[in-house]
């Protein structure tokens, strides 16, 4: 029997642990044949089916989330006509709510999955050809020969700690810059907009069973692992555990955590303080600066606790958290939105993530949308497009805002100064985003150097006072000092003054250095000095006379 997975993502930087997680069950199995045909949703439709053409295969199985899913039905289509005794089976967030408008829609899929898959897939395997049997197969969806509905509920891994892990597929792929571990599986949390808001029981891998799964990462030369575990910090003992485990394969990989801010005992805070810097880098799930919003969405934990928590984990040097809101909440309107912005620069947030909300299949608040006033897309991928307390317009305006935070405030090179804007400048976001919206570039791809001439030319028209602090954040990024940014920068025969404080690096005479000044006379200005013998482009002094 041969099995040809579909492996469809976004981009090349992703892949996804579906097809490693569901072989690693079966791998051993001498009658199943498998094989992948891997791309991206940009690439040419035509010829992806015909590389699946030429496998002739038995069974073509795919995940589908909202990204890929167009794509993928298109490919799946094609391929079907082409191979009409092949079966197609689907599974991924896509089928974890109703499935019967679906099937109906694509009679080119035979059945989807809902839930988890890798023992009900197995066991699928011994009966594809039989469909008078997959009434027994927990979480599959299909039409039967009579043309009913077939609805078999939804799939759990009760062993989640008995699988075999998905690093022992042969499709386990090594070549991403980082690699996923699944630690947990459900949430205790209740989130109506999250696939696994309520999702019981809660499963978790032992410390030693995690502890083997790093090593074989480590061994493979991985230096970057998304952890995959919706609040790891919901058991203090455990999180405790879990960072003493990374702090073993500190400094060879970098984890990546999601963590509730409002669940942080004094004694993981001690913890956290205590890591070496680079180990971590976090996403605190933040949502919404207002406790109505987080209320109406039944995310439990209070809002003064998250807070105090966000600021706690923003204040600390050794890693990086990043907070993300979502627009398209509801009673959550625009201008709160800008003033939570002002809030998390003000805390010095890593990044400030500015996303859509999505109706997902299977949430909560996708069921109750029309109770809650809110009106989507049907269409993937799901965004909402009106609130009773946001407009359309005003929800583009949230997008368009998304886009200056990842362009500016989300790029180190330009961080320190687009917080100082936001923080010190009254109505600086409106008016950077107006701005950027009338000159069409803020849909445009943007170079780092095109970023910061822009933001240095808006900054020259309206906020002048700002312009040495713009000249400094060209010079410290690298950037050509023979562009406006550095108009007033000093390159020639420059020698050091008298006097000056050196503010960063040492000073040795191979260096060349340039000068900008900060008053009319050139007495009192910045310094900064480069390397001539290695192709550096970033300055290694920094001093002030």
């Amino acid at each position: 029997m041969k099995i040809l997975w579909i492996d469809l993502n976004s981009s090349y930087a992703h892949s996804s642990l579906a097809l490693p997680a569901l072989h690693a069950q079966v791998k051993n199995n001498p009658d199943y044949q498998w094989d992948i045909v891997s791309a991206t949703i940009n690439e040419n439709i035509g010829m992806v089916v015909d590389v699946i053409y030429r496998h002739q295969p038995d069974i073509l199985a795919a995940t589908c989330w909202l990204f890929n899913h167009e794509s993928l039905i298109h490919i799946v289509s094609r391929a079907k006509a082409l191979l009409p005794k092949a079966c197609v089976i689907l599974g991924g967030p896509e089928f974890l709510g109703e499935n019967e408008a679906f099937l109906r829609r694509n009679p080119f899929v035979d059945c989807v999955f809902r839930g988890e898959g890798e023992v009900e897939f197995a066991k699928w395997l011994t009966c594809w050809k039989q469909p008078v049997q997959w009434k027994s197969i927990n979480g599959l969806c299909y039409i039967d020969k009579e043309g009913q509905y077939q609805d078999n509920g939804l799939a759990r891994v009760l062993t989640f700690d008995q699988l075999v892990a998905p690093e022992e597929s042969c499709f386990f792929n090594w070549s991403k810059p980082f690699v996923q571990l699944e630690t947990t599986r459900g949430c205790f949390n209740t989130c109506a907009f999250c696939v696994s808001g309520g999702e019981k029981p809660v499963r978790t891998l032992s410390i030693d069973a995690i502890r083997q799964r790093l090593q074989t990462i480590h061994r493979h030369g991985i230096q970057n692992v998304r952890v995959l575990d919706r609040t790891f910090n919901f058991n203090p003992r455990r999180a405790k555990e879990l960072l003493n485990l990374f702090l073993e394969f500190h400094p060879h990989i970098r984890f990546h955590l999601e963590i509730h801010p409002a669940l942080l005992s004094e004694e993981l805070k001690s913890e956290l303080q205590k890591l070496p810097k680079g180990l971590l880098h976090l996403e605190a799930g933040i949502q919404s600066l207002r406790e109505p919003v987080l209320e109406k969405c039944r995310r439990l934990g209070k809002l003064s606790d998250a807070l105090e928590g966000l600021k706690f984990l923003c204040s600390l040097d050794n890693m990086e958290t990043h907070a993300d809101l979502i627009a398209g909440l509801p009673l959550y309107r625009l201008n709160e939105i800008f003033e939570d912005i002002l809030s998390l620069a003000e805390y010095q947030a890593g990044e400030i993530q500015l996303e859509s909300l999505k109706l997902l299949p299977g949430t909560e608040m996708r069921r109750r949308a029309e109770e809650l006033g809110i009106r989507y897309s049907p269409l993937p991928p799901y965004e909402v497009l009106q609130t009773h307390e946001i407009t359309t317009d005003e929800l583009q305006v949230a997008r368009r805002l998304s886009r200056l935070l990842d362009a500016f405030y989300n790029t180190p090179a330009w961080q320190a100064l687009t917080r100082e804007l936001i923080l010190k400048e009254k109505g600086f976001l409106s008016h950077f985003l107006d701005c950027l919206t009338e000159a069409n570039l803020i849909d445009q791809p943007m170079s780092l150097e095109k970023r910061g001439l822009v933001l240095y030319q808006f900054i020259k028209e309206h906020y002048p006072s700002y312009l040495t602090e713009a000249s400094i954040a060209w010079i410290e990024a690298g950037m050509s000092l023979k562009k406006q940014p550095a108009e007033r920068v000093k390159t020639k025969h420059q020698t050091p003054p008298e006097h000056w404080e050196v503010l960063q690096g040492n000073y040795h005479e191979r260096l060349k250095l340039c000068f900008l000044p900060t008053d009319t006379e050139g007495l009192h200005g910045y310094w900064f000095g480069f390397e001539t013998e290695i192709q550096k482009l970033t300055p290694v002094l920094k001093a002030k006379s």
